[in-house]
Order: C-alpha cells, then sequence, then structure tokens
C-alpha cells in the first residue's frame, strides 16, 4: 500500500492485563477517522515487526475498528459464524503468547497442508521425470501427444476450479479436500498400466479435474488461521513442498526402477494422505475437537486469541459460516469485481501453474532437452535437482521481501526481470553450444524466483470478502489454468531440440508481462489516491454516517485500500 500522510500514535485502549501494549502507527486524518485498510496494517508478527527487537511480554493486539465503541456493531461478528463465541473486542495478549500460539499453528495445520501439497505433486509431477526414461517411445507417443496429454490436464483442471470452490464452502474444506485426495489417488494409481494413447490422454484429464480447486480450497482454509501479512509467507512454505517433491520424484525415479512403478506408489501415498486428512483437519479455529481429538488441539485462552487476532486484521472474515454455501447472484458479483481484474490478468499472461510465467516450458521439457543433447537418464534425472534448489531459495527470498517492503507488484516483477536475459541468452544457443553451458542456462531459466504465492496471497487480500475471497481464489486459477493451456503448447515438435521459436515467443511473453505488472501498480495506486482524497475531505460525522449506512461491500467500499 501507498504511504499515507500525516502519521499519528495509535490510541491506547486500556488492558484488562495491565500490561504495555507496543508502539504502532496508523495514518489518519486530523479531522477524521482512519480507514480499515490503515487500521489492519501492522501486525506483532509480521517480517517488518521481527525486524526491530520487541518486548515478549508487551501486548501484542493490533490497533482495529473493534477498539471504537461507535464501530464496534457495525462489524461485530454475527451469530451464525462459527467463532463467535470467541470473540472478545477487550481481548488483550503479549507478543510471547501470540508468537507461541502461531508456532502450535503452524505445527498442527500448515505442516500438514504441506505434506497434502507435497502428495498432490508428487502424483503430477512424476510425468516429467518420466520423461527422462523414454516415457513417450514407451507408450509411441509424440511430443505433441504429449502437450495434448498437458493441455487436457490444464483444461480439466480448469473446469473443476470453480465447481470444486463452491462445493469445498459448502460442505467445508476439511471434508471436501481429503475426498478430493482419495479420488485422485485413484487415478494416479491408474498411471501404472498405462499403455498407449488413449490411456494416457484419459489419465491426464481425470487427474486434472479430480486436483481442480485442491490448491485454492487450502489457501480459503489457511486464511481462517492467519492474517494477511502471515499468509504469504506459509504460502510460499506451503508451495516449498512443489520443490521437495520434484527432488523426491527425481531420486524415486533414479531408484525405483528408473520410474517404472513409481506412479503406482505415489497414488498409495496420497491415498493414504487422503485418509488420514479426514482426521487431522478441524473445521476451523474452534473446532478442533472431535471423535480422534476429544480434547481438541487449542485451549480457550488460545481459542480467543486466534479468533481475534485473525479479525481485527480482517473483520470480513467473519461475514459467512464455514459451511455456507454461496448464491448465483453472490457468483456472479464475485466475477464482475472489476477490483480483482489486473490480478486475474497477471495469473493468465504469466502463464503460471506451479511453475510458473515464461518459464514452465523450460521446466516441462528440460529432462526432453537434456535426453536430446546426450545426457543419459541417470544424469538427466540428477541434473534437475539444483535448478530445484536453486528455485526453493528464491521463492523464499521473494516472500519475505514482499513483505518487507510492503509491495505485491515489486517482489513479483523479479521473476520477469530474472528471466528476461536468460531467455535472450537461451535463444542464442546452437546445436554447437556446449551441453554444460546450456545446462547451466537451462537451470538457471527454470529456478527462476517462485512468485506464485504472493500472487494467490494478493488476490486473497484484493477480496475484501469471504465471498469474493471464496470466487476469486478460483477465478484467479482459471486464469492461470488457461494461460497454462497455451504455454503447454508453445514448444512444438518441429522446433526440438531447442526451440528457438518458442524461446522468441517466452521472450515476449515476458516483456508483456513487465508492462502489465506497472499497470496494475498505478491502476491500485491511483485508485487508493482517489479513496483518500475522498475520505479525507469528510469530517469524522460524515465517515461514520458512511459506514453505518453504505451499501458498499468488500472491497468497493470508500473505507478499502488495494495491495500492490
Amino acid at each position: 500500500m501507498a504511504a499515507q500522510p500525516d502519521e499519528v500514535k495509535t490510541p491506547r485502549p486500556p488492558s484488562p492485563q495491565g500490561l504495555e501494549r507496543t508502539s504502532s502507527t496508523f495514518s489518519a486524518d486530523k479531522k477524521g477517522s482512519p480507514t480499515l485498510s490503515e487500521l489492519t496494517t501492522n501486525s506483532a508478527t509480521g517480517i517488518r515487526a521481527k525486524a526491530n527487537k520487541v518486548d515478549l511480554d508487551a501486548i501484542a493486539t493490533q490497533p482495529s475498528i473493534f477498539d471504537d465503541p461507535k464501530s464496534i456493531e457495525l462489524y461485530r461478528p454475527p451469530a451464525e459464524y462459527e467463532n463467535s463465541h470467541r470473540f472478545d473486542p477487550n481481548a488483550r495478549w503479549t507478543v510471547r503468547e501470540e508468537r507461541q500460539l502461531v508456532r502450535k499453528v503452524d505445527w498442527r495445520i500448515m505442516i500438514w497442508a504441506f505434506i497434502m501439497f507435497f502428495a498432490l505433486d508428487l502424483d503430477r509431477g512424476n510425468l516429467s521425470q518420466a520423461n527422462a526414461d523414454n516415457l513417450l517411445n514407451d507408450l509411441k507417443l509424440t511430443t505433441n501427444d504429449y502437450n495434448l496429454g498437458n493441455t487436457l490436464f490444464r483444461l480439466s483442471f480448469l473446469l473443476a476450479e470453480l465447481p470444486s470452490q463452491l462445493v469445498s464452502k459448502r460442505v467445508g474444506p476439511d471434508v471436501w479436500i481429503p475426498t478430493q485426495m482419495c479420488l485422485w489417488s485413484v487415478v494416479a494409481l491408474s498411471q501404472f498400466w498405462l499403455q498407449g494413447r488413449g490411456s494416457f490422454l484419459a489419465c491426464r484429464f481425470l487427474l486434472g479435474f479430480m486436483q481442480g480447486g485442491f490448491i485454492p480450497d487450502v489457501v480459503l482454509y489457511l486464511s481462517y488461521f492467519y492474517t494477511k501479512t502471515e499468509l504469504p509467507i506459509r504460502l510460499a512454505w506451503f508451495w516449498m513442498s512443489n520443490y521437495f517433491a520434484d527432488i523426491v520424484s527425481a531420486f524415486l525415479a533414479t531408484g525405483i526402477l528408473q520410474m517404472r512403478g513409481v506412479g503406482g506408489y505415489a497414488g498409495i501415498f496420497t491415498l493414504v494422505i487422503g485418509i488420514a486428512s479426514f482426521f487431522l483437519m478441524p473445521p476451523g479455529p474452534t473446532q478442533t475437537k472431535g471423535r480422534f481429538r476429544p480434547k481438541g488441539w487449542f485451549n480457550e485462552r488460545e481459542e480467543i486469541i486466534m479468533v481475534n487476532r485473525v479479525l481485527r486484521d480482517d473483520p470480513y472474515k467473519s461475514s459467512m459460516h464455514n459451511r455456507q454455501g454461496l448464491h448465483i447472484k453472490e457468483i456472479w458479483a464475485a466475477i464482475c469485481d472489476w477490483g480483482m481484474w489486473p490480478v486475474y490478468a497477471v495469473g493468465l499472461t504469466h502463464m503460471s501453474e506451479l511453475k510458473l510465467s515464461a518459464r514452465r516450458p523450460p521446466q516441462q521439457y528440460l529432462t526432453l532437452s537434456l535426453r536430446n543433447l546426450g545426457f543419459s537418464t541417470t544424469e538427466t534425472t540428477l541434473l534437475t535437482i539444483p535448478s530445484v534448489i536453486v528455485g526453493a531459495v528464491m521463492m523464499m527470498f521473494c516472500a519475505f521481501f514482499s513483505e518487507r517492503v510492503n509491495s505485491r507488484v515489486f517482489a513479483t516483477v523479479i521473476l520477469q526481470l530474472w528471466a528476461l536475459p536468460l531467455l535472450v541468452a537461451l535463444y542464442s544457443f546452437d546445436k554447437a553450444t556446449s551441453q554444460w553451458i546450456y545446462f547451466a542456462v537451462v537451470s538457471l531459466v527454470v529456478g527462476f524466483p517462485y512468485i506464485h504465492p504472493i500472487q494467490v496471497a494478493w488476490a486473497s487480500r484484493l477480496s475484501g470478502g469471504v465471498r469474493t475471497r471464496t470466487v476469486g481464489a478460483s477465478i484467479y486459477n482459471m486464469h492461470v489454468q488457461a494461460g497454462a493451456i497455451i504455454y503447454a503448447n508453445i514448444y512444438r515438435k518441429d522446433d526440438a531440440p531447442l526451440y528457438k521459436r518458442g524461446n522468441r515467443v517466452l521472450i515476449g511473453i515476458t516483456c508483456m508481462n513487465i508492462a502489465l505488472y506497472a499497470f496494475a501498480y498505478f491502476f491500485y495506486r491511483v485508485i487508493n489516491a482517489r479513496r483518500d482524497r475522498i475520505w479525507n475531505s469528510w469530517t469524522k460525522e460524515q465517515q461514520e454516517e458512511y459506514l453505518a449506512t453504505t451499501q458498499d461491500k468488500g472491497n468497493k467500499r470508500l473505507d478499502f485500500r488495494f495491495a500492490y
């Protein structure tokens, strides 16, 4: 968010425990009230707060509209909200308590999300490793058949995104996500018996359809437990499982009959994780007690802190029950939310799915290219690992950088700036180029800064409400999958093995992406500046009247500021 003028000290509400509140600030016009977005930008557990030495026994409760007696009733959670019984506007907690609780949530919730995503990536990522062991020849497939299989996977994945998210919102992610995993594990098991083009294409389509919606379902689920400044870092660790799966599948490809049979083993692993998820995914922060969790995971004090810290960060998270479905009008309104369109466009044009942007075709065909350039099966498999390590390191750097500088655009455009010179170098190569030089450059291309977690969290942050967040997460990922369908066909058989034409296309797309990020930056900056002028021109009474009577919702409200 853009910096605001006239920074003043945050008023300190009385602390029942008699503890001192940590120093925090927000911007406010002297004759008016701070906006909701300004009141929810500080977090005691955020990256910027950790940069300075903090008194662990100081109050960590961040300022909120719940501190104002006039606005509290406008944002009070409704009775049907599943955590309303733990809402307490007077609750205060220390930095030490909050950090201990966040670590506990990480262990209980985040690590299992990591394991589930690892299972997904192990199932769908082993196809790339199978290429190193003559999969195409074994199944009598061409590169174009391989492209078609990936296109069918992306298309079915895309078609399943929104329906899956709507089902998840109705029955609860704790029920739907394990169900999805069990369903796609059956399809993954069937990969063991692939025999030709027809079975290959059918399996790819079914696998994509069963897996579609998993990622936005998990992102929505994690948003129940984390604040908006914590989510990007957690999503970066979530996607770290992607790289971990790449490394593990590479070793499996080398050690277990060079990928002959790994598909079956991966499916069995996913089935076990899917069944276990029915028992290890609680519906929400205050719903951890169950048949196999008789005492629950959190005590009453921890539940109070967990609920109130999340609502103080985003009061709109209480606007829907976690098992409340959406009506057609609400779905259409979320689709028509123009405030989300720039990030949708970025999702489409940088052509990302789990491996992002114009970098995916080299990744997808790194094993094929290395084989065509003369490396053996074992060498090809192991030579993919360095690029995975580089990508994982850069992903974490970008996630921390985005919160450190409080800018999504600055952190995500790094991907394009990283790739452009490397793609130009790749385009300049010919058949006389040393294999090791080719390998080094392609590894850096494939080891791109993995900014997808930042953009997913960005889309969630722009939504301004559970309804838009539910639909918006799916629509964003649908744009990403639509872009993936395009990039899956950039590298063609007649362009092998150096893919000159494909690399030329990627260079053009990368340049276009840089311009698109610049547009998104100024788009949101101009809207925020306009809202600032209107809001700051009003008296405090006019602002309070607007909050009490407005029909604007989510990111349409004048007190909402877009993150960029």
